[in-house]
């Protein structure tokens, strides 16, 4: 017998996290169909292993698959090595080149080893969808395709945009809906899971379902994370990320570069404490580093033994305390990436050629490092700047 928390107080803890639910009447109604037949909700996510490591951004998504593992349901962990041969066209301005065999099953496993730092292995199952995709023959595949129309295809806005700017689209594009749509049918899935980037291909899902007579799929989407900017989408191509395979140190060290507002946005998104709780320890007056200390604390012994999470906090409060940084520097929007720039925009130096000087000296610590490149420029983020007795905080 399955014994599940009663309905509205597994709402209450889905909620959170997700950007949109369509529909949470329908969730509702699944749930106590759940309850009714002694069953486990069957919550499908798909990722195509198009890169071996994961960072941060990716675990929104991944958090909210193991939320509803606590919650005693299936999680179904799809890898794409079929769909990752076609390659998903999300977000794309151009033909993305299909992965060879050995990349897809490369990645696959680095995959599995990461995402099995938040879920339970126990209650996850890992499916590879060429399982099913790879058995529809020829007539089976032109069935499929008859049930969409390129019209519909074309609402989809990354289409829209390469057609109107004449940018090709290979037919096999088109199938990757289709294909990911199909998923949810081989598997029965009563829920779908994907980043708000993935709306489109949840809502075919919903309607091939119903073409195949199963009940359409609920989809939840979650945001897209911003990066340690606090503006640009968190990517390894923009440098603006947090790998789950850093070493404590590093995380700790990044994670503390963030804005006071993007740290509850963190607490939200990449913790599972409950809105009351973090809107408690808003309200509570400690000091938002202190408060960000214990994120990045407890974001680091998510991957990490906890007592190496707690030797990273300790040496970062080390750094700092050797450094004797100030605790109420007003922070400062830098208008140029360049150290020179930002000493002279913060008054830490009179003049560009002191500020040369002051470099190449030695006297300019960033992070309480010195920095010796007249011509370093940051990364996005937050940063403590030092020259001489004089303090800066800038975000870039």
């Amino acid at each position: 017998m399955v014994a599940f928390l009663p309905v509205d107080e597994q709402l209450n803890y889905l909620r959170k996290g997700f950007a949109e639910i369509i529909r949470e009447e329908d969730l509702k109604e699944r749930l106590l169909l759940c309850e009714k037949e002694q069953r486990q909700l069957r919550i499908k996510v798909g990722f195509d292993p198009t890169a071996p490591d994961l960072h941060l951004g990716h675990t929104v998504l991944i958090r909210k698959m193991k939320h509803f593992e606590d919650l005693g349901h299936r999680v179904i962990f799809v890898i794409g090595d079929a769909t990752g041969l076609i390659g998903d066209p999300t977000g794309r301005n151009a033909l993305r080149p299909p992965m060879t065999r050995a990349d897809i099953d490369r990645n696959a496993e680095t995959y599995k080893a990461q995402v099995f730092k938040i879920l339970d292995p126990s209650k996850t199952e890992v499916r590879f969808n060429y399982e099913w995709l790879g058995r529809l023959t020829f007539e089976d595949m032109i069935r499929l395709a008859s049930k969409y129309t390129v019209a519909q295809m074309l609402e989809r806005d990354d289409f829209t945009k390469r057609y109107q700017s004449a940018i090709p689209i290979s037919i096999h594009e088109l199938l990757y809906p289709l294909a990911q749509a199909y998923d949810s049918v081989a598997l029965n899935a009563d829920v779908e899971l994907g980043g708000t980037d993935q709306k489109f291909n949840l809502l075919v899902g919903r309607e091939i379902q119903r073409d195949f007579g199963q009940l359409p799929q609920i989809i939840a989407t979650t945001p897209l994370l911003e990066g340690l900017d606090g503006v640009e989408k968190m990517s390894k191509s923009k440098g603006n990320y947090v790998g789950i395979t850093e070493a404590p140190s590093d995380m700790v060290k990044k994670l503390m570069t963030i804005s006071d507002d993007l740290m509850w946005r963190y607490w939200e998104l990449l913790t599972d404490l409950s809105l009351p709780t973090i809107a408690a320890l808003k309200s509570s007056g400690r000091n938002p580093r202190d408060i960000k200390l214990d994120l990045a604390e407890k974001i680091a012994a998510d991957f990490h033994p906890a007592h190496e999470a707690k030797a990273a906090r300790g040496q970062w409060l080390h750094d700092v305390s050797q450094g004797q940084v100030p605790t109420d520097l007003p922070l400062v929007p830098a208008n140029d990436p360049r150290l020179k720039h930002c000493l002279l925009q913060t008054g830490l130096a009179p003049s560009s050629t002191e500020a040369d000087r002051l470099i190449k000296a030695g006297a300019v610590q960033v992070n309480n490092e010195p920095v010796r490149t007249p011509s370093h420029k940051f990364e996005p983020g937050e940063y403590i700047l030092r020259a001489g007795k004089k303090w800066a905080r800038i975000r870039v």
